[in-house]
């Protein structure tokens, strides 16, 4: 085990050695100097490799004074706990060297029993810091564990240009999209993104909370306001003041709690069940749900002054099975994940498996996909993961894409069809799939040759002879 190491720095020789008989007795590993330009050179030499613990400086010392050095170090983010001596016990040296940063402040001549006290707390204080400090590095690597919102795809990059717009901008944001899309993980991300990041984020799922029993968990409570509450509580929102409170399901929120939620967002006050005093917050609002909010309003089951005061900025989080390229990015990052997480060799997918995870509907989206996955990799003792371990629901779930749809009409007709040569199946296919192809996107451009033909790609003089020679009308499609 290490021995803690302690500097003193100071003119006097006789305090020297006393503090440092004293602290050597102690096991301590004792360094000593006898003016400020040195203990700042020890100090600074020493903050990444082997950093003193503990530092007695004295005020008046030849070259450089205590308090020099001891703003010297903090302005250059020197950790250790520096301990002022002085011979001059003044109000105005105790209060500069506590401003400036000292752990500790000791007036000569001092008590021997009082410095081995003194340096007990500091090298408390010194155990404590280290324990903070990677306390918040675990948390640093949570936060961006639970932040990480993975994707390439079109979609997703649309909807990451929207964040980066809005994350600094104070406004209320509605994220829309099915379950297991990450609503959650989004909020997050505009929130670690925002103003507000050093604040509370508070997130309810209020589908998951007993509507008897939402608003006191979103307002809180006064003692005494119902049975059992015996005390005062604070609510959600309370406990979001300065940060960001993500309402998580809000289309599944009761009619009359949308009511006193409507007033609490504009007026940004409210008041706890039981209360008679309303209570200020300053939050932002992030809301969610797998609803369409505008059938909701149509038909009567969701306030519209609600809705237009949470749609202040839309987000829509498309489904896994419309950015399905991110599919592999997805499957990496979370077996990696996992590998971190259960002490195990990261596993990989093999080409098998990843054509099936990219041919699969996922109708539980993200979610989805990281449970298919952790539980592949908890019931295989294999690296490499095969399309077997990866347990799919079989037919009916799985999605047919238009590569496999076209392939299931063409094979039925080809069954039908004689096997001779003089069918000339490719001549008779093409115009049976351009016809369509070309109609619909005309009808989509509204007859504009020129965006029809950006659109399928050709040039405008190759769609002209494809229309005549498929007897495309164009009159048709402009009347539909």
């Amino acid at each position: 085990m290490k021995k803690n190491r302690i500097l003193i720095v100071d003119d006097d020789a006789s305090i020297l050695m006393v503090l440092q008989g004293l602290l050597e007795d102690k096991g301590l590993d004792v360094v000593t100097a006898t003016d400020g330009k040195s203990g700042a050179k020890l100090l600074s030499e020493r903050a990444n490799d082997a950093p003193f613990d503990i530092a007695f400086l004295d005020i008046n010392m030849p070259k450089k004074d205590g308090l020099t050095v001891l703003t010297e170090m903090r302005e250059g983010g020197c950790g250790t706990s520096i301990i002022i001596m002085t011979a001059e016990s003044t109000m105005e040296n105790t209060l500069e060297a506590m401003r400036r940063g000292a752990f500790d402040y000791i007036t000569k001549p001092f008590d021997l029993d009082e410095v081995e006290i003194l340096v007990e707390r500091a090298l408390e204080n010194t155990l404590l810091k280290s324990e903070l400090t990677a306390l918040k590095e675990r948390l640093r690597e949570r936060v961006e564990s639970e932040t990480a919102f993975i994707g390439r795809s079109r979609k997703i990059q649309s909807v990451f240009k929207t964040v980066g717009r809005i994350a600094d901008q104070d406004v209320t944001a509605l994220i829309l999209g099915e379950s297991g899309t990450g609503k959650e993980l989004l909020a997050k991300l505009i929130y670690s993104n925002s103003p507000r990041s050093e604040a509370p984020f508070i997130a309810v799922n209020t589908a998951a909370i007993p509507a008897d029993l939402m608003e006191s968990e979103l307002f809180g409570y006064e003692k005494g306001a119902f049975t059992g509450a015996s005390e005062r509580r604070k609510g959600k929102f309370e406990l979001a003041d300065g940060g960001t409170l993500f309402l998580d399901e809000i289309g599944d929120m009761s009619l009359d709690l949308q009511a006193s939620l409507l007033r609490a967002i504009q007026e940004r006050e409210f008041y706890r069940v039981g209360g008679r005093d309303p209570v200020r917050v300053n939050v932002r609002i992030i809301a969610a749900t797998n609803r369409d909010l505008d059938t909701e309003v149509t038909e009567k089951r969701f306030r519209e002054d609600l809705y237009f005061r949470l749609n202040v900025i839309k987000i829509v989080l498309p489904p896994l099975r419309e950015r399905k390229g991110d599919i592999q990015l997805l499957a990496d990052y979370f077996l990696h994940s996992f590998s971190g997480e259960m002490g195990i060799a990261e596993k990989c997918l093999s080409k098998g498996a990843l054509k099936e995870l990219e041919g699969y509907h996922w109708p539980g989206n993200v979610r989805e996909l990281e449970n298919v996955l952790r539980r592949a990799v908890l019931l295989t003792s294999t690296e490499v993961l095969t399309p077997g371990d990866l347990m799919l629901p079989k037919d009916g779930v799985r999605e047919k894409n238009l590569s496999d749809i076209i392939t299931d009409k063409i094979s039925g007709f080809i069954d039908k069809t004689p096997s001779e040569g003089d069918q000339e199946l490719y001549d008779t296919f093409m115009p049976i799939m351009e016809k369509p192809l070309i109609s619909l996107v005309l009808k989509k451009a509204a007859c504009n040759q020129v965006h029809a033909a950006k659109l399928l790609g050709i040039n405008r003089n190759t769609l002209r002879k494809k229309i005549k020679e498929l007897s495309i009308d164009l009159k048709a499609l402009s009347d539909d």
